[in-house]
């Protein structure tokens, strides 16, 4: 429950903060592809997801066919 108060008190500059360090510690030049990563490994993560609810929906509907 602390943890949630916390997250919920981090406001800008705040932000700004983590930010700044982010960018001292890893440099201008890296955080790009960072990023890229970063988006190329939630797009992987919906696609996972989108692949399990396919599979799933084919899985009910060869049930419901067995059925009857």
């Amino acid at each position: 429950m602390q943890i949630l108060s916390i997250l919920l008190a981090i406001g800008t500059p705040e932000i700004l903060l983590i930010a700044l360090a982010i960018l001292l510690i890893f440099g201008g030049k890296k955080i790009p592809e960072l990023m890229r990563g970063l988006g190329k490994g939630v797009n992987e993560f919906k696609k996972g997801m989108n692949d399990i609810e396919k599979e799933i929906k084919s899985e009910d509907k060869e049930d419901k066919k067995e059925e009857k």
